[in-house]
């Protein structure tokens, strides 16, 4: 059975797919989801987190863009790219605490990304995350 942590991982690779390219991913998300064996509750969980992200995505790239030091966005590597901006929509416009959506990040970003992705997903999501507080 899917849980909310594969629910996220696929729709990392939603947004994986829209970074390279692929606008129309949202018409084939059911049946990726599907392949992915997302059901039920969590496919409703992983298409709200999808169609959020990209219903906010302007809001969600300028938050993390405003926390890149001395990093180009448009050199974050598409994966990367695609937790920052799951994550930045949780932290957000989201319910979790910030602390547990960092952790999620960090973990997805293990298995997905680069040895030393997790540590630079971790410091721009805090940044993010202690600026919303501050708001």
């Amino acid at each position: 059975m899917a849980t909310r942590h594969h629910a996220r991982m696929a729709v990392v690779s939603l947004l994986y797919a829209y970074d390279l390219g692929n606008g129309s991913i949202a018409e084939h998300s059911d049946e990726i989801l599907e392949e992915k064996k997302i059901r039920n509750k969590q496919r409703d969980f992983a298409l709200g987190l999808f169609d959020g992200v990209m219903q906010n995505l302007g809001a969600c790239d300028a938050a993390i863009i405003k926390h890149l030091k001395d990093w180009d966005f448009e050199r974050l590597g598409s994966i990367e790219r695609a937790t920052l901006r799951l994550a930045t929509y949780e932290i957000l416009f989201g319910e979790l605490d910030s602390a547990v959506v960092i952790n999620e990040a960090v973990e997805i970003t293990k298995a997905f990304g680069t040895e030393q992705s997790p540590k630079f997903i971790n410091g721009v999501l805090d940044a993010i995350s202690k600026d919303k507080e501050v708001a």
